[in-house]
Parts: C-alpha cells; sequence; structure tokens
C-alpha cells in the first residue's frame, strides 16, 4: 500500500511543473524577444516529463521514461545555455560531446513521439534519418549525394533546420497558447455552455439530439481542435440523450463522429492546423480563419441536411421541452464562453494584437471566469479544482501536440537537406501528367493513407510537405493547396479501416465500428467533396477579399451538397436518384470544373 504522502507529493510535483509549462508559455508572449534556440529547447525540456513519464502505466515504462527525460533535458538545457556558441557554428558538431547531444535529441524525440501517439509517426521520422544518413548509397534518381555526418545531425539539432525549426517555433509560440486557452475554457462552465446554446437552439427541432449534437461539437471543436477529445467530451453527454429519443445506436455514434471531426476544421484552433499553415504558408493567421470559416460551415450544413434526411427516414424526434435548459441558464453559462471569444476578437481584429498575445488576453478572462459557476456561487474547493485541471490538461495536451510537432520537424528536415521533398513532388507531376485533377488524386490517397496512420497535423505536414509544391506548380493558390491536403487529412477520422473518431463514438454506445463507419461516411460526405469545390471554386476561401464572390460561390457549393446529402440518405430510391442526379447537373452546369 502506498503512503498517503507520498501520493500527495507525486500530485502536488505534477501540478507545480504543469503550471510551471503554462507560465512559461504565457512569459513568452509577453516578455518580446527569446532567441529561437532559448525558447524552442525549453519548450522541449517543459513538455518532455509529461510525454515520457506522466503516461506510462507499467513500472519499467515510468523508470525508462525518468531516465529518458533526464537525458532529454538535460540536452535540451545545453543547447539553450550554449545557443550563442552554437549560432557560430552553423549546423555543424565540432566534437564527439555534441554528437552525442545530438543522437540523445534525436532519440529522445522519437521516444516521446511513439509514447504520445503510437509507432507510426516516429518509424516515418526514422525511416527518414537513416535516408538521410544512408542515402547516398541509393542508385538513381531516389539516391542524394551525400551529407557529412557532424553536419547532418548538427542541422537536424543545433541549428534551425530540424527539431528547433519553424516548426516548432509555432508549437512554442502559438499552438501551446491557444491549448492553454481551450484548457482553461474547458475547466470551467464554458462546456455546459456550449451544451446549453445548442440545446436551446436545436433542441426542439425534428431529429433535434442530433443536431445539438452538431452544434455543441462545432462551438466545443473550435477550441479543441482534436476529434478524439471532442467525442469523449461531448459524447458523454449527446449519446445517452440521443439513445434516449429511440435514434438508431449506428446513427448517434454516426453523428457524434462526423461532427466532432468537424472541429478540425472549425476556425480558430483547427487541430493546431491554422498555426502550422501560418508558418509554411505565410498568410496571416486571420486570413486563414476568413479562409476557413464557409468551408467549415458548408460541412456542417451538409451534415445537417443528412440528419434531416435520417429523421424523416426514422421519424426521429425532438428533445423533450422538460429536457431542453431553461433561458436562464442558457444566458448565464454562455458568457463563460462568450466573453473570453469576444476579449480574443476583440484583440485580434479590433486592437490588431498578434494572435497569441490575443490568446494570452482571452486565456486571462477565462481564468478570472473559474471564480465564478452558473448558480453564481463562491466556492473555494471547486475553484482550486478547476485551476488544477486547467493547468494539468493544459500540460498534457501541449505535451502531445509538441512531441508531434517535433518528430515531423525531423522528417521536414531530412527532406529540406536531402531534397527528397523535390524528388517526391517531381515523381508526383510526372505521375499525374501535368494535369491538375490526378495530382490532386493522388494527394488524396497519400493523405488518407498517411492520416490512417499519423495524427491529422503531422499527416497534413508531411502531405503538403512533399505534395504542396506539385499542387501550387500546377496552378493552385498556396492557400487553397494546404487546405485541400488538410481536409484530406482529416478523412481517417470518419473513413475505415481507421478511423478513430468512429471507434471511440462506437465504443461508448455500444455498436459495430464499421456499421457506425458507413453512416458517418454517408453523413460526412462534405468532408470528400468540400476540399474539391475549393479548387473549383477558389472563391469561396476569399471571403475576406471579396466577400460577395464568396459567398456566391458557397450558394452554389451548399445546393449540390444538400442535393447530393440528402439523396446518399433518402430512404426513397426514386428521390435518391433524382436528387443525385440533381446534384451532378449542378457540378457540371454550375462551374464545378476547372
Amino acid at each position: 500500500m502506498s503512503h498517503p504522502f507520498k501520493g500527495r507529493a507525486v500530485a502536488a510535483f505534477w501540478l507545480i511543473l504543469a503550471a510551471a509549462l503554462v507560465a512559461f508559455h504565457l512569459a513568452l508572449v509577453f516578455s518580446g524577444l527569446v532567441p529561437n534556440l532559448v525558447s524552442r529547447p525549453l519548450h522541449m525540456a517543459f513538455i518532455l516529463p509529461f510525454a515520457l513519464v506522466l503516461g506510462s502505466t507499467t513500472r519499467a515504462g515510468r523508470i525508462s521514461g525518468m531516465f529518458l527525460a533526464a537525458l532529454g533535458i538535460a540536452a535540451a538545457l545545453w543547447v539553450a545555455i550554449n545557443h550563442d556558441r552554437l549560432m557560430d557554428q552553423y549546423g555543424f558538431l565540432e566534437s564527439n560531446f555534441q554528437i552525442v547531444i545530438a543522437i540523445i535529441l534525436l532519440c529522445v524525440t522519437l521516444e516521446a513521439a511513439r509514447r504520445a501517439v503510437g509507432w507510426p509517426l516516429p518509424l516515418v521520422a526514422a525511416a527518414a534519418l537513416l535516408y538521410g544518413l544512408f542515402g547516398q548509397y541509393i542508385p538513381g534518381q531516389f539516391g542524394h549525394s551525400g551529407t557529412p555526418v557532424a553536419s547532418f545531425l548538427g542541422t537536424l539539432t543545433i541549428a534551425e533546420g530540424g527539431i528547433w525549426g519553424s516548426l516548432t517555433g509555432v508549437s512554442v509560440s502559438v499552438v501551446a497558447i491557444f491549448v492553454i486557452f481551450g484548457a482553461v475554457l474547458n475547466a470551467g462552465e464554458a462546456g455546459q455552455g456550449f451544451m446549453n446554446v445548442a440545446g436551446a437552439a436545436a433542441g426542439r427541432l425534428k431529429g433535434g439530439g442530433a443536431k445539438v449534437s452538431v452544434i455543441s461539437s462545432a462551438l466545443f471543436g473550435s477550441i479543441s481542435g482534436s476529434a478524439s477529445a471532442n467525442v469523449a467530451s461531448t459524447g458523454a453527454i449527446t449519446l445517452p440523450a440521443m439513445t434516449k429519443l429511440g435514434y438508431p445506436k449506428r446513427l448517434a455514434a454516426a453523428v457524434e463522429a462526423v461532427a466532432s471531426s468537424g472541429g478540425q476544421i472549425m476556425p480558430p484552433l483547427m487541430g493546431a492546423g491554422a498555426f502550422v499553415m501560418v508558418e509554411l504558408t505565410g498568410v496571416p493567421y486571420t486570413s486563414i480563419m476568413a479562409a476557413a470559416i464557409l468551408p467549415a460551415f458548408l460541412y456542417f450544413l451538409a451534415v445537417w441536411v443528412g440528419i434531416n434526411a435520417y429523421a424523416t427516414r426514422f421519424d426521429l424526434k425532438g428533445v423533450d421541452a422538460a429536457d431542453r435548459p431553461l433561458r436562464r441558464d442558457v444566458v448565464i453559462t454562455s458568457l463563460f464562453f462568450l466573453v473570453p471569444f469576444s476579449v480574443l476578437l476583440w484583440a485580434m481584429f479590433g486592437a490588431r494584437f498578434t494572435p497569441e498575445y490575443a490568446a494570452a488576453l482571452a486565456i486571462l478572462a477565462g481564468a478570472a471566469l473559474l471564480f465564478f459557476n452558473a448558480e453564481l456561487s463562491f466556492r473555494p474547493a471547486q475553484i482550486a479544482e478547476r485551476f488544477k485541471d486547467a493547468v494539468l490538461n493544459a500540460a498534457r495536451q501541449v505535451s502531445m501536440i509538441a512531441a508531434i510537432i517535433l518528430c515531423a520537424s525531423i522528417i521536414i528536415g531530412v527532406l529540406a537537406i536531402t531534397g527528397l521533398g523535390v524528388k517526391i513532388t517531381s515523381l508526383i507531376l510526372e505521375g499525374s501528367g501535368g494535369l491538375l485533377w490526378p495530382s490532386l488524386f493522388l494527394t488524396a490517397i497519400a493523405c488518407l493513407v498517411l492520416g490512417m496512420e499519423v495524427p491529422t497535423t503531422a499527416a497534413y505536414v508531411i502531405c503538403v510537405s512533399v505534395a504542396g509544391p506539385a499542387l501550387i506548380q500546377l496552378g493552385l493558390e498556396p492557400l487553397q493547396a494546404h487546405l485541400f491536403v488538410f481536409w484530406f487529412a482529416l478523412l481517417s477520422t470518419i473513413t475505415p479501416p481507421v478511423c478513430g473518431a468512429v471507434f471511440i463514438a462506437a465504443g461508448m454506445i455500444g455498436e459495430n465500428w464499421l456499421k457506425v463507419a458507413l453512416t458517418a461516411m454517408a453523413l460526412g460526405v462534405g468532408l470528400y467533396l468540400i476540399p474539391l469545390g475549393m479548387v473549383a471554386n477558389p472563391d469561396v476561401l476569399r471571403l475576406a477579399e471579396d466577400p460577395v464572390p464568396a459567398i456566391i460561390a458557397m450558394l452554389r457549393l451548399a445546393v449540390g451538397l444538400a442535393l447530393v446529402s440528402y439523396g446518399l440518405i433518402s430512404a426513397r430510391r426514386i428521390l435518391r436518384t433524382v436528387l443525385l442526379v440533381g446534384a451532378g447537373l449542378i457540378v457540371i452546369f454550375s462551374g464545378l470544373y476547372i
């Protein structure tokens, strides 16, 4: 039996470390310029205990995790302390000791990613490292001329071309802050506020239980940016509610999986993808938000229409009046997300602060609201528990995303050093005959396959690094190409054989996952079609620059999507045929081609 003081001491240690991680990232926002080779290694040092130790379920895992975390922290601190001297080495390791530091950093990064998200991503990164070290022995165009080991490893570990590259910079400066923002909101009444607003807006409608799930998941997803987290949180409320109303289990689970997947395409967070996109495209964050909002609306519109079709097919009722939230509760709980969101939007668009500075101000507003609850009573124990949940959840989520981004940065670094990315781009251009649509098809398949094995953000980063240049060469605007790839990287959340959101929802409700997946694919048809619509109707991405053509393009796509969505699900075969033919005619005659 473990000693109670020991348990409390361990819990206090993790709480203090989590609070320090949150404080460090907030301090970076308010402290001005900090050298990249200081802030990025310190970021890694903070996340390693959470990535390597906290999630371990076995004694051996905890012990090995502590050993690796200690090595990784020491190596990262060494880089931060010696950053001035290392800048003068231009990515060339000058001693055996520095080579050991480089090897430690790379191995610890791979293991942190493995413990955070499983084997596939670190295996791809390890294969990239092997290619960088031994690719000169590969004959033909896919070999490379070779890079000295000291230069190759140094570029990845002591310069800003590998694990300390621009992607890690995004994780440090922007992603971490928005993840903390989401954790602070979730620790308070904001989640209940989302549910209450959704219940008041859609609960009375036909198929109201499913529509409540769609609205609440869209709102919740806008700050969580994770399909799995979205299913687990909103699904805990919406799935039993839909079951109680007599919804088929496969439909209830599919609605939750599809609605929750939309969180990763809904601004502002977009599963960290929006911030990575800023770095890779050079497009301002506010412009990416503006470009993403109409496609996200179209996605949820298609889901809504699909639910209407199912509601007619199964006579799905709305939520009983007694189970809908009271107006007072809606008003009070909605303030818990409206106030921080208002601060965020004012700071970004009114005061024109940077996104990370705006998010930091919104965090302070959200933290102040943790002192209050829906009953407007003051409960010190509840307040303490909320702050504890906020910092611990923030630390866990920041660490998981950072582990993914650090590992993906190895892959991006190797592609840049060896020129492999350019070669793959050339292969795509050759394989498609220099035509756009075949290139899009090849890219979509690559995104789907890669997304089955690695998280959405990592799949997007890897895919766009090799396919993005080819699509841009074939005439797409950079933001078009990046959004296309990002959407298709998300397909794996609902598409068999690996569909994370479906697995979780099916498990929560006790239904066969394949039945749920097939229903989810019909409901989430927009996820397959809207990226193509972005390519064929680029105006839909130009809401900020040309709002009228953007809205016209959105309406045109909306009509076609609505017909497809209703047609796929309608019980009447003749109606289904008419609607799908009508959708096809709209696609042909309304300019949905290039």
